[in-house]
């Protein structure tokens, strides 16, 4: 059973940024394309971008185009969402979450095609 624990989500004012990191509790989640995850208030869970497990192929939502960056560093067992310019639409609660797939290069921003998620951690953007 693969545990992911997000962190860094806060209270920020817009055009500031934050550095989410989502850590999994085995050595094993390098082979899992990690996913990042948002629901605002009252509204359903986007996907905001997806990294394959070698780092070498990422997508993004196009709201966050630009803005957003996200890394991995499986070492650490590690992945990161770097997010800057931040808005306020942007508040919600994010989530990463794990799945395995038959290809190296696969990411996906379907929460229907991930098997593992994490807790969650709230994201505030607000003056």
């Amino acid at each position: 059973q693969l545990q992911l624990v997000e962190s860094g989500g806060g209270l920020v004012q817009p055009g500031t940024s934050l550095n989410l990191s989502c850590a999994a509790s085995s050595v094993t989640s390098f082979y899992y394309t990690i996913g990042w995850f948002r629901q605002p208030p009252g509204k359903e869970r986007e996907g905001v971008s997806s990294i394959n497990f070698l780092g070498g192929s990422t997508i993004y939502a196009d709201s966050v185009k630009g803005r957003f960056t996200i890394s991995r560093d499986n070492a650490k067992n590690t992945v990161y969402l770097q997010m800057n310019n931040l808005k306020p639409e942007d508040t919600a609660l994010y989530y990463c979450a794990a799945g395995a797939y038959g290809s190296a290069w696969y990411t996906t921003l379907s929460s229907a095609e991930y098997d593992y998620w994490g807790q969650g951690t709230q994201v505030t953007v607000s003056y």
